[in-house]
């Protein structure tokens, strides 16, 4: 997935705990994006994972002070995140994987993460569900601020009440948090995920203890892979071209390293696609 260090690579290092990259398609596609934009201008991508701030913060000093890394790409921008001044100070270039109001921020990165999970809230409502789950990531990550208040506010409007239950993107944690919301005194009768490594886990964990999928209740994740569609039943999802989005993350990068800044124009708009785990409320067996 990644190449070699050579004289032009750009960095990217992932937080989190290492078998993260190899489980989540997300990563592995969005490092595909940017080398299809940055292999040809001659550029490698070094992905690297970290266990910890202290650890990513010394990554970036040795990758200064050895000039074995041009750029850096940094994501799951958390709230008063200090990495941006870290690298500004270390006069390294970089581009922020956020939805900021921010030169170095490549917004349409992101930007689409809150209209995702509204139009979600939108098609369970229309499906006649009026309690919702939703399996969100971490608290301190700015995208999931985002996505919460996305779905506050649309629930708001459409008079539907949501359950929220915090994971870390992981099944295991997947697991966790679907198993809590349905054990609620009036569980939910649909739940959202906030990605696709835990939505499959979930429905595998219910279909195995005999809970109807989407008899039961309907499962939706937000983000789509080949992961959704091997699963049984087929997991409906919000499409999301993280290809796309790797290859706007390079472009980014091309223009701050020319002396420009990483805004990009936003992607196309993400929609459901229904598959096996969604039904309407009336179509539920009793």
């Amino acid at each position: 997935m990644s190449a070699p260090v050579g004289p032009g690579t750009i960095g990217l290092v992932i937080p989190g705990p290492a078998h993260r990259i190899g489980v989540e398609p997300y990563f592995v596609e969005l490092v595909e994006g940017m080398e299809e934009v940055l292999h040809p201008a001659g550029w490698s991508v070094l992905v690297l994972v970290v266990s910890d701030l202290a650890s990513e913060l010394a990554t970036y000093q040795r990758w200064s002070t050895d000039e074995e890394v041009r750029a850096v790409v940094v994501v799951d921008l958390v709230e008063g995140d200090v990495r941006p001044r870290f690298l500004a100070d270390l006069g390294m270039p970089h581009v922020l994987a956020a939805h900021l109001d921010s030169p170095w921020a490549c917004t349409s990165e992101v930007a689409d993460d809150a209209s995702r999970l509204a139009r979600a809230v939108e098609f369970l409502a229309r499906s006649g569900h009026r309690r919702l789950g939703h399996v969100c990531g971490p608290a301190h990550l700015v995208h999931t601020a985002e996505r919460r208040a996305a779905i506050a506010a649309g629930a708001a409007r459409l008079d539907v009440q949501v359950l929220t239950a915090e994971a870390d993107y992981t099944a295991a944690t997947g697991v966790r948090a679907v198993t809590e919301l349905l054990a609620a005194a009036d569980p939910p009768t649909a739940v959202v995920f906030d990605n696709d490594v835990m939505a499959v886990a979930a429905l595998e964990h219910l279909t195995a203890r005999g809970v109807r999928v989407p008899g039961d209740v309907s499962l939706l994740s937000a983000d789509d892979s080949p992961l959704c569609e091997v699963s049984v039943p087929p997991l409906s999802a919000m499409t999301v071209d993280v290809h796309h989005r790797g290859q706007r993350l390079g472009t980014a990068v091309q223009a701050v390293l020319a002396g420009g800044d990483a805004r990009q124009p936003p992607g196309p708009e993400s929609h459901v696609v229904v598959r096996g785990s969604t039904a309407t409320r009336a179509a539920r067996v009793p």
